[in-house]
């Protein structure tokens, strides 16, 4: 008895001294308890910390199936990335009350409760503190706009594998373009020009490309960049974009023994960021004459020419016909996995439909090393959702064009051990027996074993 009322009379004591010192910290945050599906809701946090005025962090982790749009709070840097809202102040304001405010858009598809909750971290007599906000549980209206079979509790969907990031709009109108290298009279030497067709993008891009041995390479037109030619490698790179939504710069081919070697085949990526997040597409090659092409003619390649995602060497346990055999790849000299595989074949659509369009599943490049789960290929686009609802498999399916395949994948892994749980898991629950781990660098297949290197990860049976 003696010893609780202690312990309550030194933490009272505690309190009390934090208080004259000026750092008793309280965060409060104000959020809607019902959100609809579809749509967005802000949330209002006060921190009331006092006389602070040092290094604080204010950080929030979303469910999956929550987007933070903008946030603002005085002096701070805000950012989203990985699910999690960030605010950062170097140094706080001087007034006694900080108010943060972010807004949060809801995936249509969502349904049921999450909570909501944060954490204020702060420094105070050299010491890192930390200020639990208030959890709130809040309710997830479903729209009425998404059939119940398409509709997804965002409790369960945390559970499930993590979805590839949405395919921004913005993205699918960015586009380069090579034009096939053509003789530059009286030859041997050859042009290159490179269409680029930049959409919304604005600052810091870049193309590479890779020329077979033999050649050097002198620029031609850049169009504000600096140009480079290293190690057989093209390089034009841009902190900033011509305004122009479209624009061409090119570079001479010219071969070192000075004799013609018919058309060289060139492997080339255009890099660029948005919304601070790095995106690769690769270079297509066109049959084109763009020096005397109109701009509407122009206009016309561009949206004429899918847009590609770079792609690597074949992967090691990419399985690509019935009856072959590979491996994922193994760190460390792993053994070799018997991958039986048949190629899908496209259902035939009642009614003579027209086949859907797969600009909504198109695989998104992303940053750094991944792993996905490749669950099918074929050569004939299918319908996605139909195709694997049928085969028990509920999840963000996204498919690539990779030679010469269309090739279904599904999730973001940045643990290999994580996407090969996930395979296991899509062996035992599903008729799809066949799946296996590819592996990614910035949007381009590289081998497991790569990738496994490159992280310093463990390979797993």
């Amino acid at each position: 008895m003696g010893k609780g009322i202690a312990i309550f009379v030194y933490g009272i004591v505690v309190l009390f001294l934090g208080v004259l010192r000026g750092d008793a910290v309280s965060v409060v945050q104000l959020v809607d308890r019902k959100v609809k599906a579809g749509e967005e809701f802000e949330v209002v946090v006060t921190v009331r910390k006092g006389d602070l005025e040092s290094f604080a962090r204010y950080e929030v982790d979303l469910p999956r199936g929550l987007t933070a749009v903008r946030g603002a709070s005085a002096n701070s840097a805000y950012s989203f990335d990985g699910q999690r809202v960030r605010f950062v102040w170097l140094r706080l304001p001087g007034e006694e009350k900080v108010e943060v405010r972010y807004a949060v858009r809801v995936d249509e598809r969502m349904m049921g409760r999450f909570k909501l909750g944060g954490s204020f971290d702060y420094i105070s007599s050299n010491s890192r503190q930390r200020a639990e906000v208030n959890v709130e549980t809040i309710t997830v209206e479903p729209s009425p706009q998404v059939s119940p079979s398409k509709r997804l509790d965002i409790e369960e969907y945390q559970r499930s594998v993590p979805a590839q990031r949405p395919l921004d709009m913005r993205e699918l109108s960015v586009r380069c373009i090579r034009e096939t290298p053509r003789i530059l009279a009286p030859g041997p030497d050859r042009v290159v020009r490179l269409l680029v067709n930049r959409g919304e993008v604005e600052s810091f891009a870049k193309i590479e490309e890779r020329v077979p041995s033999g050649y050097g390479v002198e620029s031609m037109e850049k169009r504000g960049a600096q140009f480079s030619f290293e190690r057989g490698v093209v390089s034009f790179m841009w902190s900033q974009l011509p305004p122009d939504k479209s624009f061409v710069v090119s570079y001479r081919l010219v071969p070192n023994d000075g004799q013609e070697h018919g058309v060289p085949k060139i492997e080339g990526s255009f890099s660029f960021i948005l919304d601070g997040v790095t995106r690769v597409i690769a270079v297509s090659e066109r049959d084109a004459q763009m020096e005397n092409m109109s701009v509407k003619e122009l206009e016309q390649l561009v949206s004429s020419t899918p847009l590609r995602v770079p792609s690597g060497a074949v992967q090691r346990g990419e399985a690509v016909r019935g009856g072959t055999r590979g491996a994922e790849g193994a760190g460390g000299g792993g053994e070799e996995i018997p991958v039986r595989y048949a190629p899908i074949v496209a259902e035939k659509r009642r009614g003579g439909a027209r086949p859907v369009s797969m600009d909504a599943y198109l695989l998104a490049p992303e940053e750094g090393v991944y792993y996905r789960v490749q669950l099918a290929a074929g050569h004939r686009p299918i319908d996605i959702e139909r195709y694997f609802r049928k085969r028990s498999l509920r999840a963000d399916v996204r498919t690539e064009r990779h030679e010469g395949w269309y090739k279904y994948s599904v999730g973001s892994f940045r643990e290999y051990k994580e996407a090969r749980d996930y395979r296991t898991q899509v062996w035992s629950t599903t008729p799809i027996r066949d799946a296996f781990v590819a592996a990614y660098n910035n949007g381009r297949r590289i081998t497991v074993q790569e990738a496994l290197m490159i992280t310093s990860q463990k390979w797993y049976k």
